[in-house]
């Protein structure tokens, strides 16, 4: 099987935030990315499924963004939003940062879902048996750089204070909760008045995508409204102040190759437990099961999906060049990633995320490439 594998010409999303604060001239940060501004203050503001290729085909819809266009980055495996914020606050690929999908198992706890911080689907609150921070203990890139002397803030909505996410890969800054467009962008300009560091996030054009799917008239006026916050940043930066806007992943629209895995008996024969999300997979085996539930899911996929196994997307790179003993652990003993328009579905198990539009995970273009959008004054 041809796999796809990481094109090392392409930087990481996780490159991002240290190459800024390398440009601010904070120590212990390498510029992995060039960018040759003189850098007083800086903010790193993801939009949650802003992919490259959306952005290419919609650009008369965001003008603002598709002036500041520039180079792409890759978001690694999985394409998803628990991954990609990871890669922001660490630094690091999910081989090293362990938030291997939306959902995946930790051991003496079981599968968690790492957006919610609860058992996967629905459950209790993991924080107190799976402390966030014993979960992802690695130093932040806001810790690193707070224990450096920048003053760091970290602006995203209001109900993410505290969350399990938000202290496993985000802690170390100032939490500034916001409610909308409008104090997320002045939250932003705020930190880049007094010549701060923040991370930013907006989160409405990936829930509108999954809602109605990418480039759908929904989507693309929420597109507009993205277009108009930055522009709002982009037009109050200060003299030395340097925007960063990066996305987590991009998506894809569902097509009718989609399977129900709870309706698979070939699926789920072998099976202890199946995590990730839609477009990527990871399926824990029963003792002794791993080569038969391999087969079976090569077999009744065919070309919809990539199915390897752990060591196979391993050895291919899909989680970056370094897997820690303890995230591997996290890995399914069997990963499935959908290719084209499949989705890989669990309609009674997981009833809310399988009735969705627009998905993401996997390792298509789509999903993989996101924008590197700079604006400096």
């Amino acid at each position: 099987m041809d796999l796809p594998r990481p094109d090392p010409a392409v930087p990481h999303l996780a490159d991002v935030a240290p190459s800024v604060l390398a440009a601010m001239g904070v120590d212990g940060f390498d510029p992995r990315i060039d960018l040759p501004f003189d850098v007083a203050g800086a903010c790193v503001l993801l939009i949650d499924g802003l992919g490259a290729e959306l952005l290419d085909r919609y650009a008369a819809d965001a003008p603002v963004l598709a002036g500041m266009r520039g180079r792409n980055l890759h978001v690694g495996f999985p394409a998803t939003t628990a991954a990609g914020l990871a890669a922001v606050g660490t630094g690091h690929r999910s081989g090293e940062h362990g938030m291997v999908g939306m959902s995946f198992r930790l051991p003496d706890v079981g599968l968690i879902n790492a957006l919610r911080w609860t058992t996967h689907p629905w459950g209790p609150d993991l924080r107190e048996q799976a402390p966030p921070e014993r979960v992802q203990p690695d130093p932040t890139v806001f810790e690193r750089a707070a224990s450096a002397g920048v003053a760091v803030s970290v602006v995203s909505a209001a109900q993410f204070t505290g969350s399990g996410l938000t202290r496993a890969v985000l802690r170390g800054g100032r939490y500034i909760g916001v409610h909308a467009i409008g104090d997320l962008a002045a939250a932003v300009r705020s930190v880049l008045a007094d010549r701060g560091f923040c991370y930013g996030y907006h989160g409405d054009l990936d829930l509108v995508g999954h809602l109605h799917g990418p480039g759908s008239q929904a989507w693309r006026l929420q597109l507009r409204q993205v277009d108009r916050l930055v522009e709002s940043i982009v037009e109050g930066l200060p003299p030395g102040g340097l925007l960063a806007v990066v996305a987590d992943h991009g998506m894809v629209t569902l097509d009718d190759t989609v399977i129900d895995i709870d309706e698979s008996d070939e699926l789920r024969a072998g099976t202890e437990a199946i995590g990730g999300e839609v477009r990527a997979r990871h399926i824990y085996t029963r003792a002794g099961a791993t080569e038969d539930v391999l087969a079976a899911w090569r077999t009744t996929l065919g070309e919809r999906a990539w199915v390897v196994s752990r060591d196979e997307a391993v050895a291919a790179g899909w989680f970056g060049e370094r897997v820690g003993a303890p995230v591997l652990a996290r890995i399914g003993d069997v990963v499935a990633a959908a290719r084209g328009s499949t989705g890989l579905l669990r309609r009674a198990t997981e009833p809310i995320e399988s009735s969705l539009v627009g998905q993401h995970g996997s390792l298509t273009t789509a999903e993989q490439r996101v924008p590197l959008l700079l604006a400096h004054r």
